[in-house]
C-alpha cells in the first residue's frame, strides 16, 4: 500500500502561522496535522505502508525532514514530490506520478477525521464521504440503491448530492489513476480553472471502474483559527485514552493542569493553570497564567497572560492580559500600563 499526500496549498486562512510552518505541520493535540493523517490512516490498514508520498511546495529542508520521520515513524519509506504551479487537486496528485501503482490511498492533508478506515482493498475504489449542509463547496457524489457511485461533481451550483468528498480516495490500481490524469492533462481537460480529480474520477468510471462511498464518522475542519482550536479540542477528547498526552521531563510547580491537555517535553508550568484543551508544545514556558482552549507551540514563553481560544507560535516571547489573540512565530508581544502621575 502507498499513502499519497498532497500538501502544497499556502493555507492562507490560517496566516500568521503558515508564514513560517506548512499547515499541514502546525500541531493539533501534539502532533502535526499531516501526521495525524498518516498514523490514522495506517492504523486502520490491513496491509503495510511500503511508501508514503508527500507532495509540497518548497517548504525547506526543515519541514522535508520531519515528512521523513513522519514517513519513517509507520515504517515507510519516504517520497517527496513538487508542486511547482496550483493547477488544480488532480495535477498535485499526478506529481507524485512515480509512486501512482498498485493500492494507493489518497488523502489531502487539509482536514481529520474521527474513522473507521478498515475497507475492502479488493473493491476497484473507496471514496470516503460526509453529508454536509452546504453542498455547493464541495465535490459531491451521487448513489444508487446498490451503494455504487454514479456521478462526480465539483463544487454544483444547484443541488446534485449532499454527500461531499472529504479528500480520501483509495484505488486499487494506481497506474490507472496516474494514466488518467496524465491524460487529464495533456488534452488540458480543466473544469473551474484547474485540473480536478474529481474528472478523473469520472473517466474511470466510464471506462467501468465502480466506486463505492464509505462514510466518515466526524470531519474536523482545520481551516482557520476558530475551526482547528475546535479540532484540537476534539482530538484531545478522541486520544486521551489512547496517546500520552503528557510527555517526560516536564517541570510543574504550584500549578494545575485541567485534562485532556497535551503537554510537550521540556515544558514548564510555574504558579499557572492550564487546560483545558490546551496543546502546550516542547520547551515552552507558562508562569502566573491561565490558559484554556488554545495551542502554544514550541519554545514560547507566556508571562502573566489569560489566554483563551488563542494561538501562539514557534519563539513567541508573550506578556499580556489580552484574552483572545493569534500570533506567529518569532513574535514578541509585551502589555504596556500605564500609570496615571
Amino acid at each position: 500500500m502507498k499513502i499519497i499526500i498532497p500538501m502544497a496549498g499556502r493555507g492562507s486562512r490560517l496566516r500568521p502561522h503558515t508564514l513560517t510552518t506548512p499547515k499541514p505541520l502546525l500541531p493539533v493535540a501534539g502532533k502535526a496535522i499531516v501526521r495525524r493523517i498518516v498514523e490514522d490512516l495506517a492504523s486502520g490498514l490491513d496491509e503495510q505502508v511500503e511508501d508514503v508520498a508527500f507532495i509540497i511546495g518548497d517548504f525547506g529542508p526543515e519541514a522535508e525532514e520531519q515528512l521523513q520521520q513522519i514517513a519513517h515513524g509507520i515504517g515507510a519509506h519516504c517520497s517527496i514530490y513538487y508542486q511547482d504551479q496550483p493547477l488544480g487537486p488532480g495535477h498535485a496528485v499526478l506529481c507524485a506520478k512515480p509512486s501512482l501503482e498498485g493500492h494507493c490511498l489518497v488523502a489531502f492533508a487539509d482536514t481529520l477525521f474521527n474513522a473507521n478506515f478498515h475497507f475492502n482493498a479488493q473493491e476497484d475504489g473507496i471514496i470516503w464521504v460526509s453529508k454536509v449542509d452546504n453542498p455547493s463547496s464541495f465535490g459531491v457524489v451521487k448513489i444508487n440503491d446498490a451503494n455504487i457511485i454514479t456521478d462526480f461533481v465539483e463544487k454544483p451550483a444547484t443541488f446534485v448530492s449532499d454527500q461531499a468528498i472529504v479528500g480520501i480516495y483509495y484505488f486499487r490500481e494506481g497506474e490507472k489513476l496516474r494514466d488518467t490524469l496524465q491524460h487529464i492533462v495533456d488534452s488540458d481537460i480543466r473544469d473551474k480553472g484547474e485540473y480536478q480529480l474529481t474528472t478523473a474520477l469520472e473517466l474511470l468510471k466510464t471506462n467501468g471502474l465502480k466506486f463505492r462511498p464509505a462514510q466518515i464518522e466526524e470531519w474536523l475542519d482545520c481551516g482557520n483559527k476558530d475551526n482547528i482550536l475546535a479540532t484540537n479540542k476534539r482530538m484531545l477528547e478522541l486520544k486521551s485514552a489512547s496517546e500520552q498526552l503528557i510527555e517526560e521531563g516536564i517541570m510543574i510547580d504550584n500549578a494545575v493542569i485541567v485534562a485532556p491537555c497535551f503537554i510537550g517535553q521540556g515544558a514548564v508550568i510555574r504558579n499557572s493553570v492550564v487546560g483545558p484543551y490546551v496543546s502546550l508544545g516542547n520547551n515552552s514556558l507558562v508562569e502566573h497564567t491561565v490558559i484554556s482552549s488554545s495551542i502554544i507551540q514550541n519554545n514560547t514563553k507566556v508571562l502573566r497572560a489569560n489566554l483563551h481560544q488563542s494561538m501562539l507560535g514557534n519563539e513567541v516571547d508573550y506578556q499580556g492580559e489580552k484574552s483572545e489573540i493569534s500570533i506567529g512565530d518569532y513574535s514578541q508581544y509585551k502589555l504596556s500600563i500605564l500609570k496615571t502621575p
